[in-house]
Protein backbone atom coordinates (compact mmCIF):
# COMPACT_ATOMS: atom_id res chain seq x y z
CA UNK A 1 0.00 0.00 0.00
CA UNK A 2 1.75 2.92 -1.00
CA UNK A 3 0.70 6.52 0.54
CA UNK A 4 0.97 9.62 -1.61
CA UNK A 5 3.68 12.12 -0.48
CA UNK A 6 2.33 14.92 1.53
CA UNK A 7 4.21 18.42 1.34
CA UNK A 8 4.80 20.46 4.22
CA UNK A 9 4.15 23.91 4.26
CA UNK A 10 6.53 26.37 3.28
CA UNK A 11 6.66 29.12 6.46
CA UNK A 12 8.60 32.55 5.33
CA UNK A 13 8.48 34.87 8.37
CA UNK A 14 9.59 38.86 8.16
CA UNK A 15 13.15 38.94 7.97
CA UNK A 16 14.98 39.44 11.36
CA UNK A 17 17.16 42.42 9.76
CA UNK A 18 13.68 44.43 9.40
CA UNK A 19 11.96 43.03 12.80
CA UNK A 20 14.93 44.12 14.65
CA UNK A 21 15.33 47.46 12.89
CA UNK A 22 11.44 48.62 13.36
CA UNK A 23 11.81 47.35 16.32
CA UNK A 24 14.89 49.41 17.29
CA UNK A 25 13.00 52.34 15.74
CA UNK A 26 9.91 52.56 17.71
CA UNK A 27 12.53 52.22 20.82
CA UNK A 28 14.19 55.07 20.05
CA UNK A 29 11.50 57.09 19.02
CA UNK A 30 9.32 56.13 22.77
CA UNK A 31 11.87 55.46 25.44
CA UNK A 32 12.74 59.09 26.16
CA UNK A 33 9.33 60.59 26.30
CA UNK A 34 8.79 59.98 30.22
CA UNK A 35 11.84 60.69 30.51
CA UNK A 36 11.07 64.22 28.95
CA UNK A 37 7.58 64.78 30.24
CA UNK A 38 9.12 64.12 34.04
CA UNK A 39 11.65 66.99 32.95
CA UNK A 40 9.08 68.74 31.33
CA UNK A 41 6.47 69.00 33.75
CA UNK A 42 4.26 67.78 31.16
CA UNK A 43 0.30 67.20 31.75
CA UNK A 44 0.69 63.46 30.80
CA UNK A 45 2.33 61.59 33.56
CA UNK A 46 5.30 59.36 33.02
CA UNK A 47 4.02 56.18 34.12
CA UNK A 48 0.92 56.58 31.68
CA UNK A 49 3.29 57.10 28.60
CA UNK A 50 5.26 53.41 29.91
CA UNK A 51 1.75 52.11 29.74
CA UNK A 52 0.75 53.18 26.48
CA UNK A 53 4.83 52.17 25.03
CA UNK A 54 4.66 48.88 26.37
CA UNK A 55 1.19 48.11 24.84
CA UNK A 56 2.65 49.60 21.79
CA UNK A 57 5.47 47.66 21.45
CA UNK A 58 3.29 44.55 22.51
CA UNK A 59 1.42 45.63 18.93
CA UNK A 60 4.27 46.21 16.94
CA UNK A 61 5.93 42.47 18.08
CA UNK A 62 2.53 40.95 17.13
CA UNK A 63 2.48 42.31 13.44
CA UNK A 64 5.82 42.00 13.21
CA UNK A 65 5.05 38.34 13.87
CA UNK A 66 3.40 37.86 10.53
CA UNK A 67 4.04 34.77 8.79
CA UNK A 68 3.30 33.96 4.92
CA UNK A 69 1.75 29.75 4.49
CA UNK A 70 2.05 27.98 1.35
CA UNK A 71 0.70 24.69 0.92
CA UNK A 72 -1.14 22.78 -1.31
CA UNK A 73 -4.21 24.32 -1.02
CA UNK A 74 -3.09 27.71 -0.75
CA UNK A 75 -1.23 30.80 0.45
CA UNK A 76 -2.23 32.65 3.85
CA UNK A 77 -1.02 34.85 6.62
CA UNK A 78 -1.47 34.50 9.96
CA UNK A 79 -0.02 36.23 13.02
CA UNK A 80 0.62 34.52 16.95
CA UNK A 81 -2.12 33.04 18.52
CA UNK A 82 -2.11 35.54 21.60
CA UNK A 83 -1.98 38.27 18.78
CA UNK A 84 -5.84 40.14 18.78
CA UNK A 85 -7.81 39.39 15.22
CA UNK A 86 -9.02 42.87 15.70
CA UNK A 87 -5.95 44.76 15.73
CA UNK A 88 -4.56 42.76 11.98
CA UNK A 89 -6.76 39.51 10.87
CA UNK A 90 -5.02 37.02 8.81
CA UNK A 91 -6.08 35.74 5.49
CA UNK A 92 -6.07 32.55 2.95
CA UNK A 93 -6.58 32.91 -0.21
CA UNK A 94 -7.00 28.62 -2.14
CA UNK A 95 -4.94 28.47 -5.34
CA UNK A 96 -7.89 27.76 -7.79
CA UNK A 97 -9.12 30.67 -6.83
CA UNK A 98 -5.95 32.98 -7.75
CA UNK A 99 -7.09 34.44 -10.94
CA UNK A 100 -3.99 37.63 -11.43
CA UNK A 101 -1.14 38.60 -9.35
CA UNK A 102 -1.53 42.93 -10.09
CA UNK A 103 0.77 45.61 -9.23
CA UNK A 104 -0.05 48.43 -7.71
CA UNK A 105 1.96 51.88 -7.27
CA UNK A 106 2.80 53.08 -3.76
CA UNK A 107 2.66 56.64 -2.28
CA UNK A 108 6.68 56.50 -2.30
CA UNK A 109 6.78 55.55 -6.08
CA UNK A 110 7.49 51.77 -5.19
CA UNK A 111 5.32 48.86 -6.38
CA UNK A 112 3.59 46.33 -4.65
CA UNK A 113 1.55 43.18 -5.47
CA UNK A 114 -1.47 42.21 -5.05
CA UNK A 115 -3.32 38.62 -5.31
CA UNK A 116 -6.50 39.04 -6.87
CA UNK A 117 -9.34 35.91 -6.41
CA UNK A 118 -12.27 34.81 -7.72
CA UNK A 119 -14.34 36.93 -5.58
CA UNK A 120 -12.61 40.50 -7.11
CA UNK A 121 -11.08 40.60 -3.47
CA UNK A 122 -7.39 42.09 -3.21
CA UNK A 123 -4.53 40.02 -1.06
CA UNK A 124 -1.58 41.83 -0.54
CA UNK A 125 1.77 39.80 -1.23
CA UNK A 126 3.78 40.30 1.86
CA UNK A 127 7.17 41.30 0.37
CA UNK A 128 9.21 41.67 3.17
CA UNK A 129 10.03 38.20 4.20
CA UNK A 130 13.09 36.08 4.63
CA UNK A 131 12.89 33.74 0.90
CA UNK A 132 10.96 36.36 -0.69
CA UNK A 133 12.26 34.70 -3.84
CA UNK A 134 11.28 31.37 -3.13
CA UNK A 135 7.97 31.90 -2.00
CA UNK A 136 7.50 33.99 -5.23
CA UNK A 137 8.73 31.05 -7.24
CA UNK A 138 6.57 28.83 -5.47
CA UNK A 139 3.27 31.33 -6.27
CA UNK A 140 4.20 30.80 -10.05
CA UNK A 141 5.11 26.96 -9.91
CA UNK A 142 1.19 26.34 -7.79
CA UNK A 143 -0.73 29.22 -10.03
CA UNK A 144 0.92 29.58 -13.47
CA UNK A 145 1.29 33.37 -13.48
CA UNK A 146 4.70 34.81 -14.50
CA UNK A 147 6.78 36.36 -11.78
CA UNK A 148 9.24 37.62 -13.23
CA UNK A 149 9.14 41.10 -12.78
CA UNK A 150 7.91 40.81 -9.10
CA UNK A 151 10.75 42.40 -6.90
CA UNK A 152 11.04 42.99 -3.08
CA UNK A 153 9.55 46.53 -1.86
CA UNK A 154 12.40 47.75 -0.21
CA UNK A 155 16.08 46.48 -0.49
CA UNK A 156 18.20 44.55 2.36
CA UNK A 157 20.64 47.62 2.00
CA UNK A 158 18.20 50.25 2.66
CA UNK A 159 17.63 48.41 5.94
CA UNK A 160 21.36 48.31 6.83
CA UNK A 161 20.98 51.82 6.18
CA UNK A 162 17.77 52.30 8.75
CA UNK A 163 19.23 50.61 11.48
CA UNK A 164 22.61 52.16 11.26
CA UNK A 165 20.47 55.73 11.43
CA UNK A 166 17.93 54.01 14.56
CA UNK A 167 21.66 53.22 16.65
CA UNK A 168 22.74 56.10 16.13
CA UNK A 169 19.43 57.74 17.47
CA UNK A 170 19.52 55.32 20.24
CA UNK A 171 22.85 57.07 21.17
CA UNK A 172 21.28 60.61 21.23
CA UNK A 173 18.73 59.10 23.18
CA UNK A 174 21.28 57.77 25.68
CA UNK A 175 22.66 61.35 26.21
CA UNK A 176 19.00 63.10 26.50
CA UNK A 177 18.06 60.45 29.04
CA UNK A 178 21.20 60.85 31.02
CA UNK A 179 20.96 64.62 31.21
CA UNK A 180 17.05 65.17 31.73
CA UNK A 181 17.48 61.79 34.32
CA UNK A 182 20.20 64.21 35.70
CA UNK A 183 18.10 67.32 35.68
CA UNK A 184 15.23 65.72 37.63
CA UNK A 185 17.45 64.40 40.32
CA UNK A 186 16.58 60.95 38.96
CA UNK A 187 20.22 59.86 38.02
Amino acid sequence: MSETPVSEPSIFRISPLIRATLIGLYVALTVPLPFLAEVTEASVPPALLWVGIAIGFVALYGVLGERVVLDEAGIGVSYPRWFPGFLRKGWFLPWKEVRALKPRSTGQGGLVYYFVGESDRAYLLPMRVVGFSKLVQQVEAKTGIDTRDVRPLAQPWMYLILLGLTLLLLGVDSWAIVNASSMSGLG
